[in-house]
């Protein structure tokens, strides 16, 4: 079972393109499922905004497309290397409302530079572990190991 659910999330992650370009749209569905498929994810939608959470704590905002902008995902990532790797991207902030403090990053989806669908995923799956509780992370690990310097 545990196997199964592995390659699920391996090839969600991946994609069913992986390595040709896909719109903004497609990319930012593919990480919704990718998050609805971590242990305990489920969705909601406060102030209007999709957003992904684990025992009511939200790890992923997803962004809609809002005239010219492309749509977005927000998450926190506490590790230096990957905030500053999700910082770097084109257009990425730290969220507002203070967010950007605690390591909430927003990147965009679209335009030059926008990272990959796996990536994505792998900053969704940061998040998750930074704020699920260490037995429901303990469920992900249980199916396959942790990312490299986490």
């Amino acid at each position: 079972m545990a196997d199964r659910m592995t390659k699920q999330r391996a090839a969600q992650r991946a994609g069913p393109s992986a390595g040709s370009p896909a719109g903004p749209r497609a990319v930012r569905e593919r990480v919704r499922e990718f998050a609805l498929a971590l242990p305990g994810a489920w969705e909601d939608f406060p102030w209007e905004q999709c957003v992904v959470k684990v025992h009511r704590k939200i790890f992923v905002f997803l962004d809609r497309e809002e005239g010219d902008s492309p749509p977005g995902i927000t998450v926190k990532l506490t590790g230096p290397e990957a905030h500053a790797h999700a910082m770097a991207v084109p257009g990425a902030v730290p969220t507002g409302y203070g967010l950007g403090r605690a390591g909430w990053v927003t990147v965009p989806l679209g335009g030059p530079g926008a990272p990959p669908a796996e990536l994505l995923c792998d900053w969704v799956e940061e998040s998750y572990r930074t704020v699920a509780p260490k037995r429901t992370v303990a469920l992900l690990d249980a199916e396959r190991p942790p990312p490299p310097g986490t």
